[in-house]
């Protein structure tokens, strides 16, 4: 079987110099994988190409203004793992829109983050809004909290930043919402979600109305994201699965089995930072011909995916069992220059 799957892809890249990736209903969801592990090579230089390059004629906040809209006063490291990333993966600029209770703490964390504690007040929407123009992206929920005035808040401010076409992460708490509401980012083709397998199984289950397939999980996100409006999802796991009900990429890239809490933070937050240069690009034109195939979405989804596991491999080879996602995000710079360099 694994000899007549190689003949195949070797058939289909010799007819088409993109890795014909995209989830051919004819394929398994073992085939797909397979696949999409024997063109990394290719995948890698699509995510090169979006990547800007470094001149003494940048200027600030052109690299990225990354915008995370999360953090309560129970959850405070969430929003800050998001920020710092995106900073960190090479984002000019990173603010935080927090509960005013949140603020202090996270303000501690760093000065390089600007925090916004306006999450609670009554015209949130109004000071919000006035911002949104001057961002790039929005990554919604790293610590958001499910508080019911606070959940109304953030389905407001996804319905101002679709207005103005703004590309969404969504994640965590953010994710909640979607799922009490799907409508709410249907058939908006400028938002990823990024749901673990839990996340996935009741987003699933609400468009559904039955549980996922545990022995179909790349059809699974096929169909889901379709069923969705061909919005991009991530279905974080042993594999990152990523679809926009079209195309599926696989994420191989390994890992350690440490899962501390808060990867997830590094990787949405990355994802906010390959986004906004996966815009750049295509508005430019740099891009490479894998990008129009898939989509900025996908693309940028899938450099986030590669570096954050690269990060978790590299923070365990040094801190094993004690590793944190502290221990991760210091370890950015490396992971970035070994994949991307």
């Amino acid at each position: 079987m694994l000899t007549v799957v190689s003949y195949l892809f070797s058939l289909l890249l010799k007819r088409r110099s993109n890795a014909f990736l995209h989830a051919n209903g004819n394929l398994t969801s073992d085939q797909l994988v397979r696949l999409s592990s024997s063109s990394a090579c290719q995948l890698l230089e699509m995510v090169k190409s979006i990547i800007p390059e470094l001149h003494h004629g940048m200027h600030k906040g052109q690299a990225g203004r990354v915008a995370i809209v999360g953090g309560c006063k129970e959850y405070t490291g969430a929003p800050y793992f998001a920020a710092i990333s995106a900073l960190k993966v090479g984002a000019d600029l990173s603010h935080v829109f927090c509960t005013g209770d949140a603020a202090p703490v996270i303000k501690s964390y760093s000065p390089e983050l600007i925090v916004h504690p306006i999450l609670d007040n009554n015209n949130v929407l109004s000071e919000l809004s006035e911002w949104l123009p001057r961002f790039h992206v929005l990554v919604i929920g790293p610590g958001l909290g499910r508080e019911e005035q606070l959940m109304k808040t953030t389905a407001a401010v996804i319905l101002r930043a679709k207005e103005r076409q703004l590309p969404l992460i969504i994640d965590a708490d953010g994710l909640y919402l979607v799922t009490q509401d799907p409508s709410i980012i249907y058939g908006y083709d400028n938002v990823i979600l990024t749901p673990n397998v839990a996340e996935f199984g009741r987003l699933y289950k609400k468009i559904f109305s039955r549980d996922p397939d545990p022995q179909e999980s790349v059809t699974n996100v096929k169909q889901l994201s379709r069923e969705m409006g061909n919005v991009t999802i991530v279905q974080k796991g042993a594999q990152d699965i990523i679809s926009n009900g079209e195309h599926v990429l696989i994420c191989t890239e390994p890992c350690s089995p440490r899962r501390c809490g808060g990867q997830g933070d590094l990787l949405s937050g990355s994802m906010g930072t390959f986004s906004v240069w996966a815009s750049m690009a295509g508005e430019s034109q740099l891009q490479c011909s894998l990008v129009s195939t898939y989509g900025r979405g996908m693309c940028a989804a899938y450099a986030a995916c590669l570096l954050t596991r690269r990060c978790n491999s590299l923070a365990f080879k040094s801190h094993g069992r004690s590793m944190t996602t502290t221990d991760m995000i210091s370890q950015i710079h490396s992971a970035f220059e070994g994949l991307f360099s």
